[in-house]
C-alpha cells in the first residue's frame, strides 16, 4: 500500500508558557479559585452559564484558564474529554472547574454533582487531581469539595 503523506493531517501540541512560576496566583482554598473564577465569568454572570477550567501545577500555581463551554440560562454542556486534552497539554497536575449559575441560585443540580464524580474518575485515570468544583454567583461561591459533595 502506498501512502501519500500529503493527505494526511499534520497534529501539532502546544502550550506557550512565558510567566514565571512566582508571579502564577497560588491557589490555597476555595476562596482563592472562586476569586479568579468569578473574573472569568463577569461578562455572563447574569446572562447565561459558562464553565471555565482552571489547570494548576504541583505547587497550586495557575498555569491558564480554558473556557470549556457557553450555554444557555440554565445549563451548560461540559465534554470532559476537552479538559483532559488541555490538561495533558499543559502538565497540570490539577484542575479546578467552575460554572456561574445566572439565577444567583448555589445549589447544585444533580447533574452538576454527577459531573463532578465522572470528571474526578477520569482524571484520575490520568494521575490528575480534581481539586474543586466552583459554582459562582455575582456575590458569593459553592465549593462542592468544600461541601463533600464528590
Amino acid at each position: 500500500m502506498q501512502v501519500d503523506y500529503f493527505n494526511i493531517p499534520e497534529i501539532k501540541v502546544s502550550y506557550s508558557d512565558k510567566v514565571k512560576t512566582s508571579d502564577r496566583p497560588r491557589i490555597t482554598c476555595s476562596r482563592d479559585a472562586s476569586k479568579i473564577f468569578r473574573e472569568a465569568h463577569k461578562d455572563c454572570m447574569q446572562h447565561h452559564e459558562e464553565c471555565h477550567v482552571m489547570f494548576l501545577n504541583r505547587a497550586n500555581r495557575v498555569l491558564g484558564i480554558m473556557l470549556v463551554s457557553s450555554g444557555g440560562m440554565s445549563g451548560t454542556v461540559v465534554d470532559i474529554r476537552i479538559i483532559l486534552q488541555t490538561a495533558l497539554k499543559v502538565n497540570c497536575s490539577g484542575i479546578c472547574l467552575a460554572h456561574n449559575h445566572p439565577s444567583g441560585a448555589l445549589s447544585p443540580s444533580p447533574q452538576d454533582v454527577f459531573l463532578t464524580k465522572k470528571l474526578k474518575e477520569a482524571c484520575g485515570l490520568m494521575d490528575i487531581q480534581l481539586l474543586d468544583h466552583i459554582i459562582v454567583t455575582e456575590e458569593n461561591y459553592l465549593s462542592l469539595a468544600d461541601e463533600g459533595l464528590f
